[in-house]
């Protein structure tokens, strides 16, 4: 069924229908009551002077990003989302249906032992929920109601005590313990009965090759134990029992490992001296030497089936049939008699001191049928949620360890509250998409128990918590805790926010002080765009402060040329990064973060350079991180960004469903958000980006399209529709374009100078069929790396353009020989026939970084201009620089534009001079570069 229609899209379509102010609208259902319990859309903060408009108010229209998008969409709407609910509802102990989890980081075998799994569902979520938004497809609506079912069912089941799953057995039922569901089986302490003989049987099919799991043991502790594990070190099923820990164990080993999937038999004599382990009715192993017995053990603690005495040990994968114990070994021939039927079929009988059919289809209790009624119990190793709220896809332990860890160590601890970020942000994304009450209720739950063990720990413990690498990483939290207390006004809502302040950090940032050198960037970011939420809420101007100056910490003291920030996940000291360049630069969450913390800082003060920086890194790192390819399977969205000579993109990184594959989804899903503000009087809009797309600015009853190939084209088409309305239209002048900017509406030039870096104001009453048209020339430029001017990157316009060569060494270019008047090295360059923004160089092929191919790149390249060349002509004079790079021909075109050939030969003629006097250069090689000016001809 689908969701009832969003108010605000029923808003937007009465402003648009009848080009009059707003009317409001009730939701109904579901939805209804979760308005009437909370706010049904998050109230925007009063602080903010420029506000986003709704991803649905923003439609892309055919061009680049529209192209981008539709690569990921069909990602969106190709993978199967029970691979990723696998790993929640193995971890409430629920069927999985066979599905199979994403693997990777998203599943116990991936990285770390898959700590951070439920991170890339959380993520898949706010995908759908940005694809439905920006779309209206039912398709995605559909998924996420399926995965919000699904996650809301995974709660519960944690809520309450584990109950069996209960599958085909090798005679009727059995007992299934899915993988990552930590469950096992708890016998009572009488089970062994103290007997000085025994049998031990067991019908179990294992899905697992995990070493030392555990069929069943019985002991203290890891000292005083007997068990059988399904396969030792060496695959193969081994018994043993000892009153010293593993040095006096007397054992019993089997032959060959239990296949997987099938079942099989195990049992385990004792009698007389002499114990034997049969597999599948055969002996495999006799010990004639086997002197203890259960009798030797006494009463033990810990009887269970599925779990170690040793921590460290998993649990045991797979289905029970049939559990057994005698009081006595049985024969050879007795164990053949149970390889075709049930131990109450057979001559043995059921066991005397304890028999388990795993006939129970529902509850986690199991009966024992032995006559001494000694009910066995399923349980979880850890217990269960200490709070109803909790939702994840592993168990709460992650959490309780970071709370007394002093170091890290994520093969014990990833990040536990990041990976609660992830899931808190797909729920409340789900929501805020589909009005779902589930989907708020799942994220209010989750905020609810975090707050219930993060406020009863001293301040001292959270500073120590949040101040580690990795382990106390938490992302985008304190956002999304701030974004849903302004839903449900709980005030635990905003106090969980502030649990989260990580004082030096914020201290420093308020004062100025830069201390992010050594510092984990991507474990950074985030947080200052939630510190910005909290500054909303409580007015503090510590956390805008300490927002502001970091962001000019980063940039552009620590920005590569496409936006991108950090080399192998860190950064270094400020202003380095030449210095910097390696195979693991630029970690693509670092910019998809980056992004967000601009456009919210520029809703508080409106400085162009936010979205200078935004227009950089969207469309060149944003956008060249994604393949230009469709994969249902794979989101195909780059970890790292090499920037090393000759470097090729890897759109598969590391084990699959990381970070950055998640946040990529994200980014490819929501490239409309940042293309149009809007003043919080409604006295201004704000064109932030060009890009094919239309703006329904429901309260204006207005719509604007905006027609352009940008960045192929130079410019922008601006057509009103809708009703009248008078506003302010403010026209982001990039700081790149130097030359020629021009604004005409209807035809007519707008008076005024647009100035590089700024916005440049129309105001007047907008009516339907007005056109403001917008030019904007693209001219090439060099960037020159901080620490070393000599190696530079290559922009045209916005966009950063990278040479395709094999070479694995800086290719060495040189750009003044045919610059133009106007200081545009472009005529230096050979434009590549019928393939907009490619250009050779040298025998290379530049080509915008934005194009997502597996070609070896290099996005920076050394400066070469061994002599002075102007206008094409060879001076034959070698070009000398300063002590600080800075060379001859520099700084003569530091003077462009030019208004015509006598201004450049003047000031050929007075750097010449300068150079001559400060003994930079020799009388007569510097009048010979003057001749050669005046003699050249030169390019515009």
């Amino acid at each position: 069924m689908a969701p009832p229609l969003s108010r605000r899209f029923l808003l937007r379509a009465a402003a648009l229908a009848a080009a009059a102010p707003a009317i409001s609208h009730t939701a109904t259902g579901r939805a209804a009551a979760a308005v009437q319990e909370a706010q049904a859309v998050t109230a925007v903060p009063t602080a903010w002077s420029v506000q986003p408009f709704a991803l649905d108010d923003v439609a892309l229209r055919p061009g680049l990003f529209a192209d981008k998008r539709q690569l990921m969409l069909d990602h969106a709407r190709g993978y199967d989302v029970n691979r990723l609910l696998q790993v929640f509802r193995a971890n409430a102990g629920l069927a999985t249906g066979g599905a199979v989890a994403p693997g990777g980081w998203e599943g116990l075998d991936g990285e770390a032992n898959g700590n951070l799994r439920g991170h890339y569902t959380g993520h898949f979520l706010t995908m759908l929920a940005q694809a439905y938004a920006g779309t209206g497809e039912q398709v995605f609506t559909d998924r996420i109601g399926t995965m919000i079912g699904a996650l809301t069912e995974v709660r519960a089941a944690l809520r309450r005590d584990p109950a069996v799953l209960s599958v085909a057995g090798r005679f009727g039922t059995a007992a299934e313990n899915v993988r990552g569901s930590y469950q096992y089986v708890d016998l009572p302490a009488a089970v062994l009965g103290g007997a000085p003989a025994i049998t031990l049987s067991a019908w179990v099919r294992p899905t697992h090759d995990a070493s030392w799991a555990r069929v069943f043991d019985f002991g203290d502790n890891d000292t005083r134990y007997l068990y059988l594990a399904a396969r030792n070190a060496n695959g193969v099923p081994r018994f043993a029992i000892t009153t010293g820990g593993p040095g006096g164990e007397q054992g019993l080993d089997g032959t060959a490992a239990l296949p997987l999937g099938q079942w099989s038999h195990l049992a385990v004599t004792i009698g007389g001296g002499t114990g034997t382990l049969y597999v599948n009715g055969s002996a495999v192993a006799r010990n004639t030497a086997m002197t203890l017995t259960p009798a030797a053990l006494g009463t033990l603690a810990n009887n269970w089936l599925g779990r170690s005495n040793f921590a460290s040990d998993p649990v045991f994968v797979g289905a029970y049939d049939e559990f057994n114990v005698w009081s006595r070994a049985l024969s050879a021939a007795e164990i053949t008699e149970l390889q075709g039927a049930r131990a109450a079929a057979v001559s043995a009988g059921r066991g005397d001191l304890a028999s388990y059919a795993f006939d129970e289809t529902s509850g986690g209790t199991f009966t024992d049928a032995s006559g001494r009624g000694l009910a066995a119990t399923l349980r979880r190793t850890w217990g269960g949620p200490s709070h109803p709220g909790f939702l994840a896809a592993y168990p709460e332990t992650q959490f309780i360890d970071l709370e007394s860890r002093t170091t890290s160590d994520y093969t014990k601890v990833w990040a536990p509250y990041y990976t609660a970020h992830k899931i808190l942000r797909g729920v409340l994304d789900a929501y805020l998409a589909t009005e779902d009450a589930r989907a708020l209720d799942l994220a209010s739950g989750m905020c609810d128990w975090m707050y219930s063990r993060l406020s009863k720990l001293p301040e001292a413990t959270l500073q120590r918590m949040w101040g580690l690498f990795s382990s106390g990483e938490f992302g985008g939290i304190v956002e999304a805790v701030c974004e849903l207390h302004s839903i449900t006004g709980k005030s635990e809502h905003l106090a969980l926010a502030r649990l989260f302040d990580l004082d030096r950090l914020i201290d420093n940032c308020a004062a100025d002080t830069d201390i992010l050198d050594g510092l984990h960037a991507n474990q950074h970011i985030p947080i200052f765009t939630g510190y910005l939420r909290l500054y909303d809420a409580t007015g503090e101007a510590r956390y805008l402060d300490a927002a502001r100056n970091f962001w000019d910490m980063v940039v552009p003291h620590r920005m590569y040329g496409i936006g991108g920030t950090s080399t192998a996940e860190f950064w270094k000291a400020r202003g380095v990064i030449a210095g910097t360049i390696s195979d693991t630069d630029a970690e693509t969450c670092c910019a998809y973060n980056m992004l967000k913390l601009s456009r919210t800082l520029f809703f508080h003060e409106q400085r162009p350079q936010y979205m200078d920086y935004y227009e950089r890194a969207l469309y060149n790192q944003v956008l060249g991180s994604k393949q230009d390819k469709a994969d249902a399977e794979k989101p195909l969205v780059t970890y790292f960004i090499g920037l090393t000579p000759g470097h090729v993109r890897d759109y598969t990184p590391k084990q699959g469903t990381t970070c950055c594959e998640g946040t990529g989804m994200e980014s490819a899903t929501k490239y409309q958000d940042s293309v149009y503000f809007r003043a919080a009087d409604g006295s201004a809009l704000y064109v932030n980006l060009y890009s094919p797309s239309q703006l329904t600015w429901a309260e204006k009853g207005v719509t604007v399209t905006q027609t352009t190939s940008f960045p192929r084209e130079q410019g922008t088409t601006l057509t009103f529709g809708g009703g009248t309305s008078a506003f302010a239209l403010r026209l982001r002048v990039p700081s790149w374009a130097t030359v020629g900017f021009r604004v005409t509406v209807n035809g007519g030039a707008v008076s005024g100078t647009p100035v590089p870096g700024s916005y440049f104001t129309v105001s007047r009453t907008w009516r339907s069929g007005d056109t403001v048209k917008i030019s904007m020339p693209f001219r090439l430029r060099v960037e020159k790396a901080l620490d070393d001017r000599s190696l530079q990157s290559l922009f045209y316009g916005p966009i950063n353009l990278v040479g395709r060569n094999s070479a694995t060494s800086y290719l060495q270019l040189g750009l003044h020989r045919n610059a133009g008047l106007s200081g545009d090295l472009l005529p230096s360059l050979t434009p590549v026939s019928g393939k907009p923004l490619h250009f050779t160089l040298g025998g290379t092929e530049f080509a915008p970084f934005f194009e997502g191919t597996e070609d070896p790149t290099h996005a920076y390249f050394r400066r070469s201009e061994p002599r002075v060349i102007l206008g094409n002509s060879d001076s034959g004079v070698a070009n000398p620089a300063k002590p600080d790079g800075t060379s001859l021909l520099d700084e003569i075109w530091a003077g462009a534009p030019f208004t015509g050939k006598g201004a450049l030969v003047s000031r050929v003629r007075t750097t010449v001079d300068a150079w001559v006097s400060a003994g930079l250069l020799g009388r007569t090689d510097g009048q010979t570069v003057i001749r050669t000016a005046q003699q050249a001809t030169y390019a515009p």
